[in-house]
């Protein structure tokens, strides 16, 4: 199994996210960070799993919130890097601009 590596900015946007979630419903923030630990977990067992969506970086959509995890795998390192947590509407090009 591959080891996952969180960047900074990705567990930002966890963060933020899990927040506005908690402020919609209380605990909802809970399930959201709960399904991505799940979705990493998933990703860590079979890195391949998502298509590679800009360059060499994977995309794979949460089953129940409207979100991506953006990562790229390093096979030779057994690793998986989390650069970005995303809102699936908004502009692919905002990650793109923190590469």
């Amino acid at each position: 199994m591959h080891k996952a590596i969180l960047l900074p900015l990705a567990k930002e946007d966890i963060k933020e996210a899990a927040t506005w979630y908690n402020s919609k419903q209380k605990g909802l923030g809970k399930q959201f960070t709960q399904e991505i630990r799940s979705k990493v977990l998933l990703i860590r067992q079979n890195p391949e799993i998502s298509a590679v969506r800009y360059d060499d970086v994977r995309t794979t959509v949460l089953d129940v919130f409207p979100f991506m995890i953006h990562y790229t795998v390093i096979d030779e390192e057994q690793t998986i890097i989390i650069s970005a947590v995303f809102h699936t509407s908004l502009n692919p090009d905002r990650w793109k601009a923190r590469k």
